[in-house]
């Protein structure tokens, strides 16, 4: 059975502290999820019409600053980007929507893991505290945050089954449990029409 743990924070004089705050949540859910691990959190928001990516990518030595150069080339925006382990965030000044083509034709192998003006989803295989290790997740800063550690029941154990999942510009899922009658359930809706 996963575990899903969540940190909403009032006080923005807390925002400093929230890694630091919610990573023993995250450690405290090992048992229940100790194939892999991973957190949305919000904070260090763009402004208006610029986007935030979470990019991955399954080459640890896949060189992001090219990317991004190429990037700021290409679309004639400015373009910042830092990088987190394996992954890197990328702040555009144009929408989601261009971001992803951009990164989409530059190479089928890069992963977003989520888009917006505020999120970023990080996640990987391992422990918990390994991976709140890994992202340095006691020194991130932010207003709220959800995490998620999985136990694999019925696929592999990989970054991409991972949780959160992304589901629109800065939104999120995490779920417990399994879907295993999606099949009939795609095929219903369907025939009625919404799906």
């Amino acid at each position: 059975m996963c575990g899903i743990v969540g940190l909403y924070l009032k006080s923005t004089a807390l925002e400093a502290q929230i890694g630091e705050l919610f990573t023993p949540m995250l450690i405290a859910m090992t048992d229940r999820g100790p194939d892999s691990a991973g957190f949305a959190i919000y904070g260090d928001e763009v402004p208006q019409g610029s986007v935030k990516l979470t990019l991955a990518h399954n080459s640890p030595d896949y060189s992001w600053a090219a990317l991004a150069e190429k990037a700021q080339a290409s679309l004639g925006v400015q373009v910042e980007f830092s990088q987190n382990a394996n992954v890197a965030v990328f702040k555009l000044a144009t929408s989601a929507e261009v971001a992803e083509d951009f990164f989409a034709q530059q190479d089928p192998d890069i992963l977003v893991h989520s888009a917006g003006r505020s999120i970023e989803i990080l996640k990987e295989v391992g422990l918990p505290q390994a991976i709140a290790d890994t992202f340095n997740l006691k020194g991130m800063q932010g207003s709220h945050i959800i995490g998620h550690t999985r136990m694999a029941t019925e696929s592999s154990v990989s970054t991409e089954g991972s949780h959160p999942f992304t589901t629109g510009e800065d939104l999120c899922l995490v779920h417990n449990g399994s879907f295993s009658n999606h099949n009939r359930m795609r095929e219903e809706l369907k025939r009625q029409g919404i799906c």
